[in-house]
Parts: structure tokens; C-alpha cells; sequence
């Protein structure tokens, strides 16, 4: 269930792994599984189609006899071992992957029903988005996390006047140090974007189309299109009935089981104890998504492994791509090597009790390899080592 980067993977794998059985993937949006990163930003674009974007060709599904089917599981029955469809009809199972992925997360404020107001989550979402997004509009984005900062500068270099509105205290608070965040929020400003932050949205308003977002205090930021980027949620309300343990996410073991063993689970849907920090994660990550299909599909044959890898992410804005090594959740000291406020190029180290456990690399691949090696090896760092000058 899902046809997604997990549910696809997972069915490769499944294939690749000696399962002999049928396979039948599940999704709903009535195209090939495809990347969902590039929505915000190269999709977003228009520099990539949609064929460009699939994980596999609709030649790999038939070659592997992978069937896909366009339609919705409404409920799962793990007496009788079979999924209930939404166009009706039912499918049996030996073993069962939930691969659900998750939803954005919506706006509790009035006139979000207005024409021209977006979330961005699928490829149609983008195509609606592009169609509004003439060159000279007035964009307004809600949320200053990754994704509404990727869509700023996809729309920026399409030609629109591009309005963040953040309502904490600064972009990416949630995931970065301050330092980091005032780095994007300088190439944005570069670019022409007006970011602001603390800015909290009472209402959308218009008559038939959106044509402002009214900020507390009173404030109306003139709207042409509104995209609301505020987050997602993960998607387990099927697993939550179907009575498996849930838990900001479906719960799954090292070897991606939930608490059915004929159900395996994988991708942002999943929330998993990962031993490395110590409690329980839920990672909106391809990577991710990824290792845990993988590891769920050689469950299913018989043949287990481990949730092993270090998390990692990617995103990419204007001239500038930020790979993240680990999860800095816990940190008490940054060690800055380059200089955000000037360049556009620095890697911003976070360590807990003198140990190396994340990376920001601001256009350093280098960095980022050797980041990743050093924290998923549990090494130890020289402290003044990480702030001499890069070479190379």
C-alpha cells in the first residue's frame, strides 16, 4: 500500500530478493511512482517532466510482473489477511507492506477554501501551482521550513514577487542553528524575496480567489497565489484501525515489522527507535525511506537485516545545495567552518558533549562524506581540526 519511493523500492527489492509470489502495488495518483523531492524545485521549474522524474520505467514493473493499481485502501483486515479497496472488492495477503507516506499538514485558518491557495505535496499540486504561477504574480508562502523555502526560490526564478511568512523566529528553526538560518535568510533576501519572520496568518481573504493573507496586528500582504508549507503529518490512520501500535507514526522494529508480524512498514508513514540518539525517529527522508523498504522487503523473503544507516537529507535553493549529515537533535555547541554571513559556502558541525553528531555542508560535498563516515563510526573528532580552512 503506497507506490511511493518506499512502496516502489519495496517492490523492487521484494523481486530482487527471491520473492516468487505475486506483487501488487497500491497507489492512488494514476501515474508512475516518481520522486518527490524535485516537486518543490526542478518540477516546480518546469525543467523536469514527470516521465523524467519516475523511479523505474513502466517496462521494470512488467518485466518484474509487478502490478500496479490505481485505487485506495479504506481499511485493512488482518483476520481474514486481506485489504479492502475503494472502488470495491477486496485483495488477500501472505505478508503486507503499509507504505502510506504522509499528508501535509493544513492551515487552521479561515479562507484556506479560496481559489489559488496551495498545498504541495503531489505533482498534481505543482501542475495547479504552475498554472497560477505567471511572471510579475504576487506569491505568498506560508512556512519557512524546506519546503516553502525551496518553492520561494523555484517561484523567484519564475518571475514572481515571492513573500515568506514564517511565524517563529527564524527560517528552518526547527532544524538548524541560528546561523544557518540567517544564512538562508540572506540568499533569499539576495534574491529578492521578502522573508519575514514572526509572522502569524489570521486569514486568507478574497471573494471567489485569494487576494491577501491578513498577518495578527492587522497587517494584509497583497496574494495573487498562496502556498501553504507548513509541515506534514504521517499517514496511519489505516494502521491505527487495523489495531497496530502507532506512535508519531506506524511503529516498526529494526527489521522494519510493526506489531503484526505479517505487516512490515516502511518510509515517512514509519516511526522507529533508532539506537544512535536513543528514542524514537520519524524521518521525512528519501534515504530513509529507502534503507527501511529495502529491509522491509528481505523481511518478507525471509531473509532479515537491519535499520543500520545514518539519516541524511538533501535540499536544494538557487546556486546553493545543503546536504545534512545525522540529526542534531540535542546539541550543545557549533563549530562553523567557512563563514556564513559572507559566502555561500560552509559547513556547520553540531556536537553534544565534544561528539560530532551532525553536519550542515552549504555547497561542501567533501564535508559531507567525511561527516558521515566520522559520525556513523562513532569517531572521534578533533574539536579544532573542524574549523581549519577546507582544502580542496
Amino acid at each position: 500500500m503506497g507506490a511511493s519511493h518506499a512502496g516502489a523500492q519495496l517492490a523492487a527489492s521484494l523481486r530482487q530478493g527471491g520473492w516468487e509470489g505475486e506483487i501488487v502495488l497500491v497507489g492512488d495518483e494514476g501515474t508512475l511512482p516518481y520522486q518527490r523531492p524535485p516537486m518543490s524545485k526542478a518540477y516546480l521549474a518546469g525543467k523536469n517532466t514527470l516521465e523524467q522524474l519516475a523511479i523505474r520505467s513502466a517496462a521494470f514493473y512488467t518485466k518484474h510482473e509487478i502490478q500496479r493499481l490505481d485505487d485506495t485502501v479504506q481499511a485493512v483486515d488482518r483476520t481474514d489477511a486481506r485489504v479492502m479497496l475503494r472502488t470495491g472488492g477486496s485483495l488477500p495477503y501472505d505478508e503486507l507492506a503499509l507504505c502510506t507516506g504522509a499528508r501535509v499538514r493544513r492551515l487552521a485558518a479561515p479562507g484556506t477554501d479560496l481559489r489559488d491557495v496551495h498545498y504541495l505535496r503531489t505533482a498534481a499540486d505543482v501542475e495547479r501551482i504552475r498554472e497560477a504561477a505567471r511572471p510579475g504574480r504576487r506569491a505568498v508562502i506560508i512556512g519557512g521550513g524546506y519546503i516553502g523555502l525551496e518553492t520561494a526560490a523555484s517561484l523567484s526564478g519564475l518571475g514572481l514577487q515571492v513573500t515568506v511568512l514564517e511565524a517563529t523566529e527564524r527560517v528552518l528553526e526547527r532544524v538548524t542553528a541560528p546561523e544557518v538560518s540567517a544564512f538562508f535568510n540572506r540568499i533569499h533576501r539576495e534574491a529578492g524575496v521578502d522573508v519575514r519572520t514572526e509572522a502569524t496568518v489570521e486569514e486568507l481573504i478574497g471573494t471567489d480567489r485569494v487576494r491577501g493573507v491578513v498577518l495578527a496586528g492587522g497587517e494584509t500582504v497583497p496574494a495573487d497565489l498562496v502556498i501553504i508549507g507548513i509541515g506534514v503529518e504521517p499517514s496511519t490512520e489505516l494502521a491505527a484501525a487495523a489495531g497496530l501500535e502507532v506512535d508519531n507514526g506506524v511503529v516498526i522494529d529494526d527489521h522494519a515489522r510493526t506489531s503484526d508480524p505479517a505487516i512490515v512498514a516502511a518510509g515517512d508513514c514509519t516511526s522507529h527507535h533508532m539506537a544512535r540518539y536513543g528514542r524514537r525517529v520519524r524521518l521525512e527522508s528519501v534515504p530513509s525511506a529507502t534503507e527501511q523498504a529495502k529491509v522491509a522487503a528481505a523481511s518478507m523473503c525471509g531473509k532479515p537485516q537491519r535499520i543500520a544507516a545514518l539519516p541524511w537529507f538533501w535540499s536544494d535553493q538557487y546556486h546553493v545545495k545543503l546536504q545534512i549529515a545525522g540529526i542534531n537533535t540535542g546539541y550543545d555547541e557549533i563549530i562553523l567552518n567557512g563563514n556564513p554571513a559572507a559566502g555561500h559556502d560552509f559547513t556547520c558541525y553540531y556536537l553534544r558533549q565534544g561528539d560530532l553528531i551532525a553536519a550542515d555542508c552549504v555547497n561542501r560535498p567533501r564535508d559531507f562524506m567525511l561527516s558521515k563516515q566520522v559520525i556513523a563510526r562513532g569517531e572521534t573528532v578533533d574539536r579544532d581540526q573542524l574549523a581549519l580552512p577546507a582544502v580542496g
